[in-house]
């Protein structure tokens, strides 16, 4: 049973009375995020990410289309007693403690009592704040306060978990602990659905990954699925590269990039690398690797958006 579910799912912002034209922040989108996992949704500003998120959770509602959470319509009020959520740029109160914070949030969610307090003690413990709970909000950092917005979300027992930009403003060490604390939630079998900027983060944690432009999805698929690039090879060597064999071999390819860390070649087909492994061993060069190459998430990103945009 998927987590999250929708099915040609449209949203269309109108002018008010006096303003005209309209904006199409969602373009007939069908996507499924099974249980279990962590997936992250990518976009440059203006994609649609946040429409999508306030979607599901009934903040907004779609021009058209159908969505589902825990295989019940997102309409439903139920269904958000097990949603969590964490927005970009969520404020506290400077006055409460962080302690007070989590009490306030697990009462607005039906916790209450010593399984409330039992739980608190629990999540300031999990996610490395436990010696700041009685100190007023005022005085945490951004990073603090991402940590505290991150027990927040987990305040009710999720199910699934709404995560918007969970590490903005967290240093290196602060973002380490809390990717380890969204795979130790994956592993208990909540869902982790994550927008983030931050893609390097994104890269080391995300089991799926869906990119959208423009209201579109472009791309949805593991890490390695999107930064795989198909017909490039990289094929490591020792030795020498000959002049006569660089001049063959660019004959043979697309492209081909030769340096001492090895060669790129852009092939047209498995034929054409094929004959340049066997000019490669013709030459005599040792060959120590083949692979597919790949590309960091970010190259890959730009490259798909870069594409999407009209000459």
């Amino acid at each position: 049973m998927p987590a999250l579910q929708c099915e040609h799912l449209s949203k269309v912002y109108r002018g008010g009375f006096r303003k005209k034209g309209e904006v199409q922040a969602l373009q007939d989108l069908s996507l499924a995020v099974e249980t279990g996992q962590i997936f992250s949704l990518l976009g440059p500003n203006g994609a649609g990410k946040t429409t999508f998120v306030k979607i599901l959770l009934s903040i907004t509602h779609p021009t058209s289309g159908r969505a589902f959470v825990l295989d019940r319509p997102i309409t439903e009020p139920r269904v958000r007693r097990k949603v969590g959520y964490l927005p970009e740029n969520h404020r506290f109160p400077g006055y409460l403690t962080g302690q007070q914070v989590l009490t306030s949030f697990g009462s607005l969610s039906g916790v209450r009592g010593p399984a409330l307090r039992s739980h608190i003690d629990s999540l300031l413990t999990l996610v490395g704040m436990q010696e700041w709970r009685d100190v007023k909000v005022r005085k945490y950092s951004k990073g603090m306060m991402q940590r505290l917005g991150l027990a927040q979300a987990l305040v009710n027992d999720p199910a699934i978990v709404f995560l918007d930009e969970p590490t903005d403003g967290v240093d290196p060490v602060g973002r380490k602990e809390i990717r380890d604390v969204l795979r130790n939630l994956r592993n208990e079998g909540k869902t982790i659905f994550l927008n983030s900027h931050l893609l390097s983060e994104v890269e080391l944690v995300s089991d799926r990954v869906a990119i959208l432009d423009k209201g579109k999805l472009l791309k949805v698929g593991t890490v390695q699925e999107l930064t795989t690039t198909e017909e490039s090879y990289h094929i490591g060597y020792e030795g020498s590269i000959p002049e006569a064999l660089r001049t063959e071999a660019a004959a043979r390819v697309l492209d081909i990039v030769i340096s001492s860390e090895g060669i790129v070649a852009r092939v047209s087909d498995a034929a054409s690398l094929n004959a340049l492994i066997d000019l490669l061993r013709k030459h005599k060069v040792l060959i120590t690797s083949v692979g597919q190459q790949r590309n960091t998430l970010e190259e890959s990103f730009i490259s798909l958006i870069k594409r999407e945009i009209p000459e």
